[in-house]
């Protein structure tokens, strides 16, 4: 069996995720404990407890999001003695996700990975006036399909790709009139269906760019160590090690596609056969039919969830 562990992101969060962790296990605990401690105010009481509109802010979500994943990483770690390095061919995570995937790889600790998060939620969120730009679901439409209808609704305008998600599910951003006129010429192309998405600002396009400049000042030159497992970049779907081409990629990635259909079809192309998501939802766990067929699905949450991981892991019952 080989593993990659993959890390989801926004749109993935609910309140109360992680609660049930969290009141089992004094690791999780102090994962929540130590975030709120970092960002100097209670987003744990906001994961708990919400409200829904607070959770779904992007300065909230982004590092709740990684807050669950982290506790899933510690309680395996600290309550079961895994080690995930020792098992792991490679890490990946879907935007946010990404900077889960490098934490539990040790590249970043938890206090800066999740003050990292929350000035990338800002900086995404005031980087297009509201109102300016969108983002579109298309479905049953291949990328090239998909990347033909970004370029004929642009007109002058930002419309590009920021998902390529899997074989039929590609999601474009941009200025709000372009992604209007992409819904209706997918549609004429014979997308199944174009959704437009209820979010805050066009993410991974170029319209991001003041995003990035403040993600490349806030990141500095490098991360804080190397990577103890390859962590699979959004923006290349290539494993990185380097702590100099971990942030370089960071960077990219705000204003850059997110490459998760080719990530998982190198991984599993690399051998990779089990991909397990670790943190909120299931929505990672449900691509890996599609993007690696034959390769098996894990979410790993719940105090149940994470014991039957850690048997797996182990072999022992």
């Amino acid at each position: 069996m080989s593993i990659a562990f993959v890390f989801p992101g926004q749109g993935s969060q609910k309140v109360g995720m992680g609660m049930e962790l969290a009141r089992t296990f004094g690791a999780a605990r102090r994962v929540f404990d130590e975030v709120d401690e970092a960002l100097g105010r209670k987003l744990s009481a906001i994961i708990a407890d919400g409200p829904e509109e607070d959770l779904t802010l992007t300065e909230n979500a982004q590092p709740a999001l990684m807050a669950v994943s982290m506790a899933v990483v510690r309680v395996l770690e600290e309550e079961f003695g895994i080690d995930l390095a020792d098992h792991a061919a490679f890490m990946a995570g879907h935007s946010l996700g990404e900077y889960s995937a490098l934490c539990a790889a040790r590249a970043f600790s938890l206090d800066r990975t999740a003050k990292l998060l929350q000035t990338r939620g800002r900086a995404m969120q005031g980087a297009v006036a509201p109102g300016e730009g969108g983002m579109l679901a298309v479905l049953g439409l291949d990328v090239a399909d998909v990347e033909a209808v970004a370029a004929q609704a642009a007109q002058g305008r930002v419309c590009e790709v920021a998902n390529d998600n899997a074989p039929g599910q590609v999601v474009l951003s941009g200025h709000v009139g372009a992604i209007e006129r992409a819904e209706a010429l997918a549609k004429e192309k014979g997308a199944k269906r174009a959704v437009r998405l209820n979010v805050s600002a066009p993410f991974h396009c170029s319209l991001m760019i003041k995003a990035a400049e403040a993600m490349s000042w806030a990141l500095g030159e490098a991360s804080e160590h190397e990577p103890v497992v390859a962590v699979v970049a959004n923006v290349t779907a290539q494993p990185e090690t380097h702590a100099g081409d971990v942030v370089r990629n960071l960077v990219d990635q705000v204003t850059g596609r997110v490459r998760w259909r080719e990530s998982m079809a190198f991984m599993h192309g690399e051998g990779v056969d089990t991909f397990v998501e670790l943190g909120a939802g299931k929505v990672l766990t449900g691509l890996v039919r599609r993007n690696a067929p034959g390769a098996t699905g894990m979410a790993v949450e719940t105090p149940e969830q994470v014991a039957k991981l850690a048997e797996m892991l182990t072999g022992k019952a």
